[in-house]
Formats: C-alpha cells, sequence, structure tokens
C-alpha cells in the first residue's frame, strides 16, 4: 500500500529543541526517523501497515501458486483419464507446492513484488519472475534426477499461475485502491521543471483514469507559465514548500533539467525524506533499447529497427499459435453464440472482411462479427463530420450504422474473436499495434507509420491504457513503446491486463 503522508521536517516531540546539536548536520541524520520508532509505531501504525501488506499479498500468492499447480494435474488427470475430480491430485499438489512457494516468494522479493504501492512492479515483472521460478524448478528437478511422462507440469503450471497470482493480485490492488481512495488519500508531489513540460505531465497525471498522484503545484525555471496549475515560488523555496504543503515525492518534468540544480534537489528532498521521480524524455525510453558499438571513435549506440526475426519471432509466433489455439477450443460456444446472434439479428454476413493494412502496409482481410448494418461504407461520408476521435482516427459513441447485436459485440470487444483466425493465419499477432482502416491509414503522418514495421495485433497498449479515451499521437506513442519493450512476458501481461479493460468497458466504443 502507498506511504502515509510526510510528517514536517520540524517536530517538537523529537528532541526537546528544534535545533541540532552541536556538529550533527542534517545530512548525518537519518531521514526515516522523524519520531523515536516506539512513538513512529503508535502515531503512524506503520509497521502494522506494512505487515498487513506483506501478509495480504503472501496470501494472493499463496493461493495462486497453489491453485496453478492444482488445475494444472486436474487438467492432466481429467483430460488423459477421465478423473474430474480435483480431491484426487490434492495429495500431489501438496508435495510440490511447498518447494513451488518458497521459491515463489524468494524471487518475488527479489523483485521487489511484496513493496509499497508506489514502488511495486506491475504484471510483467510477475509474469518474468514465475518464469524464473519454473526454470528454477525445472533445473532442480533435473539434477534430483526426477523422471516425468511429459513436462506439461512445468508449462502447465506456469501458465495458470500467471492467470491466478495475476488475477489475485489485480483484485488486491483494486480494493486497496478503493479504500485509499473512499479515504480521500493521493500522493501529493509538486512537478519542477521548465513550463511546457510541466504543463504536460501535469495534466496527464491529473486527467488519469484513477488518479494517485495529486499535484499540488509547480516550480518553474522559466517565467512563470499559464497552465492551470498553481506556482509554488522558485527553487530556493523547496524546502519550505515541502514542509508547508505536506509533500509526498517531487517530480522532476524537465528532460533537460540543469545538473546542478538536479543535484541540489536531490539533496533538500532527501534530507527530509521526500522521493525523487523522473518523467522520463522519449530519448530516456529509447536508451533502455541501445546497443553498444564498439570500435568507434566516439562512444555509440545504436538502437535497432523494431522487427522481430530470428529466434525472437519463433517464440512470438509460437506464442501466437499455441495461444490462439487454446483460446478458440476454448471460446467456441461464445463464437457460435456471437454468429447466431449476428445472423438472426439483420441481413448481412456474419463475418465483416475489413480490408486493413499489415505489415509493411500489406492489405489483409481482418476478420470481425458483423456489427452494422449493410450500407455502412456508404454512411460514412456523411457522418465525418460528427466524428468525435482525433487524428487519424473516426469514432462515434451513438454510432446509427451500428446494430443493436453488433452495439453489444462492439461493447465488449467479442466482434473480434475470429481474428483469432488471422492470427493462426501468421496475418496478425496476439499482441501488437492495432491494424486501422483503409480510412484512418490514409489519413496518417509519416512518422505514425512506423508501427507497420511488425505484424498488428488483436490486442495492445492500446486497449490497457486507456482504449478510445487517449490522443491518437499519444496511441502511436504507446504503440512505439511496445516495439522498443517488446518481451514475451510484455504480451502474457497485456493479455492479462486486457480481460478487466474489456469487461470494465473503460474508454470502449
Amino acid at each position: 500500500m502507498a506511504t502515509t503522508q510526510q510528517e514536517p521536517s520540524q517536530d517538537t516531540e523529537q528532541e526537546p529543541s528544534n535545533e541540532p546539536a552541536p556538529g550533527f548536520s542534517l545530512s548525518d541524520r537519518d531521514v526515516r526517523r522523524k519520531r523515536p520508532p516506539a512513538l513512529a509505531f503508535v502515531l503512524k501504525l506503520d509497521t502494522v501497515r506494512r505487515t498487513g501488506r506483506l501478509i495480504a499479498l503472501l496470501t494472493a500468492d499463496f493461493l495462486g501458486v497453489y491453485l496453478a499447480i492444482l488445475t494444472a494435474l486436474w487438467l492432466k488427470a481429467g483430460l488423459t483419464t477421465g478423473d474430474w475430480q480435483a480431491s484426487n491430485v490434492a495429495a500431489q499438489t501438496e508435495e510440490l507446492f511447498n518447494f513451488a512457494f518458497l521459491v515463489t516468494v524468494l524471487l518475488f522479493a527479489r523483485s521487489g513484488l511484496y513493496s509499497s504501492r508506489g514502488e511495486r512492479p506491475g504484471m510483467t515483472r510477475i509474469a518474468s519472475s514465475l518464469f524464473q521460478v519454473t526454470l528454477v524448478a525445472f533445473v532442480f528437478a533435473v539434477a534430483s534426477r526426477e523422471t516425468f511422462s511429459s513436462y506439461y507440469i512445468f508449462y502447465g503450471t506456469l501458465f495458470f499461475a500467471v492467470f491466478y497470482v495475476s488475477l489475485f493480485r489485480l483484485g488486491y490492488e483494486k480494493v486497496t485502491g478503493l479504500l485509499l481512495r473512499l479515504a480521500g488519500y493521493q500522493r501529493r508531489s509538486v512537478l519542477v521543471g521548465s513550463g511546457q513540460h510541466i504543463e504536460a505531465v501535469g495534466h496527464a497525471l491529473r486527467d488519469a483514469a484513477t488518479p494517485t498522484v495529486k499535484v499540488v503545484g509547480f516550480i518553474s525555471l522559466t517565467p512563470r507559465p499559464n497552465n492551470g496549475l498553481v506556482s509554488l515560488g522558485t527553487l530556493d523555496d523547496l524546502a519550505s514548500v515541502i514542509t508547508r504543503h505536506r509533500i509526498d515525492e517531487v517530480i522532476i518534468a524537465d528532460p533537460d533539467f540543469p545538473q546542478p540544480e538536479a543535484v541540489e534537489l536531490v539533496d533538500v528532498c532527501h534530507n527530509q525524506g521526500v522521493r525523487v521521480r523522473i518523467a522520463p524524455s522519449t530519448m530516456e525510453l529509447l536508451v533502455h533499447r541501445a546497443e553498444f558499438v564498439p570500435g568507434e571513435a566516439v562512444p555509440l549506440f545504436e538502437l535497432k529497427p523494431p522487427v522481430f526475426e530470428g529466434f525472437d519471432y519463433a517464440l512470438k509466433r509460437s506464442f501466437d499459435i499455441l495461444v490462439s489455439s487454446l483460446l478458440l477450443v476454448l471460446l467456441s460456444p461464445v463464437l457460435a453464440s456471437c454468429a447466431l446472434a449476428v445472423r438472426l439479428s439483420s441481413r448481412g454476413p456474419t463475418v465483416y472482411r475489413s480490408m486493413r493494412p499489415g505489415i509493411g502496409g500489406k492489405p489483409f482481410a481482418c476478420l470481425k462479427f458483423r456489427t452494422m448494418y449493410r450500407d455502412a461504407d456508404q454512411r460514412q461520408a456523411d457522418l465525418e463530420s460528427l466524428n468525435e476521435a482525433s487524428g487519424a482516427l473516426f469514432k462515434m459513441r451513438d454510432d446509427p450504422r451500428m446494430t443493436p447485436v453488433g452495439r453489444f459485440l462492439r461493447r465488449y470487444s467479442l466482434d473480434e474473436l475470429p481474428q483469432l483466425f488471422n492470427v493462426l493465419r501468421g496475418q496478425m499477432s496476439l499482441v501488437g499495434p492495432r491494424p486501422l482502416p483503409e480510412r484512418d491509414f490514409q489519413k496518417l503522418e509519416e512518422w505514425h507509420k512506423k508501427r507497420y514495421l511488425v505484424t498488428p495485433g488483436i490486442t495492445g497498449l492500446w486497449q490497457v491504457s486507456g482504449r478510445s479515451e487517449l490522443d491518437f499521437d499519444d496511441l502511436v506513442r504507446l504503440d512505439f513503446l511496445y516495439l522498443e519493450r517488446w518481451s514475451v512476458f510484455l504480451d502474457l501481461s497485456i493479455l492479462v491486463k486486457t480481460i478487466p479493460a474489456v469487461f470494465t468497458r473503460h474508454g470502449a466504443f
């Protein structure tokens, strides 16, 4: 859970006098220790809060790992022997569970997954840590000369562990987040930088769907900008601003922030026990993917084109085929029900083949359940003036061309399910930049088209980061971020996050 608000830096209950003892500078103090430990325990109950968080997360992981092993063994027993009694595999589950849970806790702790709310990593780290747990368990089993009829127990448990652990942790985040919002808790922050960057970062934090950061105001190095935020003074006033406004964190919102001032800012903040965070620039995001090029006259770093090839391509393609095949089997009743509803509700084909540019701009037939009346394409031009989306996209909340069944399918993204066949054909991937209709593609600027260097996807960062509520240029930047940071664990986390994004219908129309 998030940290409580900072106490004022001068505390009359800590020392008889507010003045430090001779030879005792502020930089020599442990700034985390605002009060004696016993008094801090009573006043803040920080130990109780941290203990409660740890117990809750350990319980979520305990249930997730146990259910993952149990489900994997139950599914195998049911499919191979026809025995669907979960109690019959409970004993074997208990044999495997203790070691698996111990390794999970150790690797999760190493990855910071039991840290405070503001510092705890997301689902990508959960998936990668569980993959490491699987590798450790596999190596241990081989070293112990264990024999298996197949290695299903490893990858089967991994699949269900990612699902269960992510689900339980997501539930924990939602519940605790709701409790914090009901209690009115937000981290109190001040932005520091130049006017242009302060405005962009401040509005992004303020307009978040569930804001956890309250921007109290800003301190600008340039003449005061008119950005709708409150000016709190100059950089020299930072110490008093932190005390007066009970600031929890200072955010540097400027990629060109001067180094000497940055060092001084960090010293001031750390002396008062306040964390410093940095809103990264585009170059700082990209440099994490850069590779050093040796043998040059000056140090050079190379950003390779974001094209999946070699082992990366084989891994991603194998993942697509395996998961899409499994989803087609599991969702076949849903597919049949949607097809029947479309067929009976209005005239026209059940499946709509929308020609869209794919990788390299090469067109392909993107499959969707038909959600509109047959004359929808002809009525497009008449509705252009009513477009509610920015940039190249066309979106309407109450599109008159949509059928009642189509509106329901679109609301829950069920119309996209036939694209699983596009994935099997190799025309699409499960995760990647969304393919745009030809009308939208023709309106793209040249820098937008970098997203077509890779195979388009059914879902992506668009769908889990605000969906239709985001500006089009922001959506394209999310695509670029995905291209630069791709991993199979990122794909897994996006797939997991897509499920609540669809059912909460956040930003979908």
